[in-house]
This record gives C-alpha cells, structure tokens and sequence, in this order.
C-alpha cells in the first residue's frame, strides 16, 4: 500500500475513533427522543361508526379511503349510535367515534378522556309519519306538533343512538307525558320496513341527509316529515340544537320534493378522539374531514364545516391547526411519513444540536492528543534512560541498547503526515540523548596502563 494512502486511511481512522462516543451520544439521544415522543403513528385506526346504512357508515367508508392514500388501515366499527360511540371511546375499543351533540352523555371526565377534532356536519331529528296514521288518530293527513303523537306507535331508536334521549328531551319541554305515546326501541333498519308496512305510525331519526333512510323516506309516497315552527325556539332553549330549514324541491327539484320550507331542529355532530390517539392521526382526520365535509348540503354552505364551534369537549391543537391552516407545510412537499418524522422530531433534533455543538469542540483536541500520545509516550522512557545513566554510569552499555530498542519501534509509529514534525523531533531527542550516552561511556572509561 502507497504510503500516502496509508496515512491517509491511519488518519481517517484515528478521526473516527475520536468522534465515535460524539455519535454514539447523539444517536443515543435520537433514540431517546424517538421512543419518548413516538413520532410514528400505528398503521390502523379503529373507527366508531353507526347503524348499516347509516350516515355514520357512509362518512365511516369515505374517511377511510382518504386515510388509505396515507398508508393507515381504517377499522370500521358499527354501533348503535352517538351514545354508543361515547362508551367505545371511553373503555378504549374505538380510537375515533362520531358523537353527535345532545345525544350523549358528555361529563367532566369526558373532558379529559376525549377531544374533538371538530364539528362535522349537522344531523337533523327527522320525524316521518304515515299518512294514513295521522287520518286514523287526527282525522288529517298532517300533523303540526309533537303533542299530535299521543296514542301513536313511534319507534324512536335504540339507546346506543342517543335518539331516544334527545326526543324525550323535547316532549318534556312540551309538557308531553312519555306514557302517552307508545314508545319503541328498534333498529333503524327493522324499524323502517316496519314503518313501511304500517305497524309502526311513525319513525324517528337524528341523522345526517346523506343517510339512505332518510333520502328513501323523503321520497317515499305516504310518508311525510313532522314540520318544527318552534325551531328558533328549541335552539334558544338548547344550546347543541340549532334551527335547520330543507328547502323546498332540494330533494327532487322535478318533482318539488319537499312541496314546501319544512323547519327542522337540528344538532352538530363532532368527530371524538380518544386523548391516546396519535397526533398525527387526529391531524390526517382532521384533513380528511375538510375534504369530506367542507362543500355545500343540504343545510351548510360551502366552507362552512367542518367548524371548531359547538363543541362539549376540548378541541385537539393538532385539528385546530389542520382546519385553520390545511396541512402542515412539509406535508405538502414530502411524503406523508418523512414529514411527520420531521415534524414530531425537529424540535428534540434541535434540542439535541444545541447540545452536540458545544461538545463537537473537543474533537479537534481529542484528535490532536491521540495522535501526540503515540509520539509523547516514548519521551518517558528517554526521560527515565536519562535518570538510570546518572545514577548508575556503569549501565550505560545497556541503556543505549534499550535506546536503539525504543529508535527501532519509534521507526515503526505511523502518524497522520500534519503531525510528522512530532515523529521527527522525537527521533532527534534521541539520537541526542544517543550522542550523551557515547560521551558518557567514552568519559567514565577505565585508563589502559
């Protein structure tokens, strides 16, 4: 091997061995870092939904298409509703759960066991009744109050929905006694081919308009939907409803489907995280919830949701910065799982090279003294020949044998060519001390006579 590419293998090698606990401290804070903050998110999300064929089932499927675009699974979980979805994310089952507002028991501990990415959309209590029901009790094929149920068959959901709750809440302020109208529990599917076939006179849903009940029932010949006058006055008494109106002919312009306004009572319904999810995940939610939920409807213009009002719990930091801003800067510049890494770690990388810079400057004389060390180690030894010699001339003959000893190895020592000056101020001392050892030896020779 050339002896400049050795010396300069010798001398890469011999920086490396100087800056290696520099990188092994650093990456060990790395990992430290890493394993404390957990930038990386899991790969799958358990998701609390709703009913088959609910609105809650419909959004649940498009979210998770849209989260599939960045490598994470989105678990679907049917429920029975808002309350339900509550319960799952309470006892850890679900990560995520759509909760609409008023139908759920929300309590102080809620407070610090969920958070709200946001209010989704508003979910209108649409109450359908039978025409031919309402000929048969009032002697008209409409009703105008919640008054006009009494005596009906009215299936109002089950408890996991949260329905049943909120519509007790309303005849309650009307006064209504609940024994007055019989009052059922079934699923929103069996309900509806009940209500259909006339063994249920009317039907009650808190659902969003996308659900495929409610556009089947809306256009559905004998059935008609329950007009609210008294909307603006439930949301002054009720601070998670407010007043909705379906349009005339927005379900069926050709066909003027509604025939007229119909005012409605409504409440938002918000997207709960449980307070272990990932941020990264509540963030891509809360992304996802402005491409699904921020066009126009039925009762919301464009832009208008997903909204950081009307929520029961504490907003999550990362989804208010995800509907104020979109996404985060590198996001939109890098792939999903570089930006986050980045995102998540900067401020420790930053942490940690504010640390590392002060300590990078002891390499250079780390480096400097274990170079000098393989020169300077042999100055002891010449310093003790030196001291043996004054003490006892008669060993003299032997020390400068263990002199050309140390020249011989000296010989051997390969440093860095920056540093040869060192080698070769070495080799001088010794041939000087050498040179004293003759003259020592010539001076205390015996006289021949």
């Amino acid at each position: 091997m050339p002896n400049q590419l050795r010396f300069t293998l010798l001398s890469i090698r011999d920086l490396l061995v100087s800056i290696g606990p520099f990188i092994l401290l650093t990456v060990a804070l790395l990992v430290l870092a890493f394993w404390w903050l957990k930038p990386t998110p899991p790969r799958s999300v358990i998701l609390a939904t709703g009913p088959e064929q609910s609105a809650y089932d419909e959004f649940g499927k498009r979210y998770a298409q849209s989260l599939a675009h960045f490598g994470i699974e989105v678990k679907l979980l049917r429920s029975d509703g808002s309350s339900d979805n509550l319960k799952l994310l309470r006892n850890g089952q679900a990560d995520i759960g759509f909760v609409q507002g008023g139908t759920a028991d929300i309590g102080y501990d809620d407070e610090e066991s969920v958070v709200s990415l946001g209010s989704l959309f508003v979910e209108p209590l649409w109450l359908f009744y039978r025409e031919d029901s309402a000929r048969k009790h009032m002697q008209s094929d409409t009703i105008h109050s919640l008054s006009d149920l009494k005596g009906w068959r009215v299936n109002v959901g089950t408890a996991g929905s949260g329905v049943p709750r909120l519509f007790n809440t309303l005849l309650d302020v009307n006064r209504i006694e609940r024994q007055s109208i019989d009052m059922m529990e079934l699923e929103q599917t069996p309900a509806t081919v009940d209500f259909l076939e006339g063994k249920i006179d009317a039907v009650v849903f808190a659902s969003a308009p996308e659900s495929l009940m409610v556009q089947m029932l809306l256009q559905s010949p004998g059935i008609k939907l329950l007009h609210f006058p008294q909307s603006e006055a439930y949301s002054r008494r009720f601070s998670y409803l407010t007043p909705v109106v379906l349009p005339q002919g927005v379900v069926d312009l050709s066909q003027n489907v509604p025939a007229n306004d119909v005012k409605l009572v409504a409440s938002t319904t918000s997207l709960l995280a449980s307070s272990g999810t990932h941020p990264a995940i509540v963030d891509l939610f809360a992304q996802s919830a402005i491409s699904l939920h921020g066009g126009s409807g039925w009762f919301q213009k464009a832009g208008e949701f997903p909204s950081l009002e009307h929520s029961e719990v504490p907003l999550s930091d990362e989804a208010v910065r995800a509907i104020r801003n979109g996404p985060p800067f590198l996001q939109r510049y890098l792939p999903f799982w570089l930006a986050n890494l980045v995102e998540r770690m900067w401020l420790a990388m930053g942490l940690i090279i504010a640390l590392a810079l002060p300590l990078s400057r002891i390499i250079p004389p780390l480096y400097a003294f274990r170079i000098r060390s393989r020169v300077f180690r042999w100055y002891a030894e010449l310093r003790d020949i030196e001291q043996r010699v004054e003490a006892s001339p008669e060993q003299t003959p032997d020390l400068l044998d263990e002199l050309d000893a140390i020249d011989q190895k000296v010989g051997k020592v390969v440093i860095p060519l920056a540093y040869a000056d060192e080698l070769y101020a070495l080799r001088s001392n010794i041939q000087m001390i050498r040179q004293r050892l003759k003259a020592h030896a010539g001076s205390t020779a015996p006289i021949d006579h």
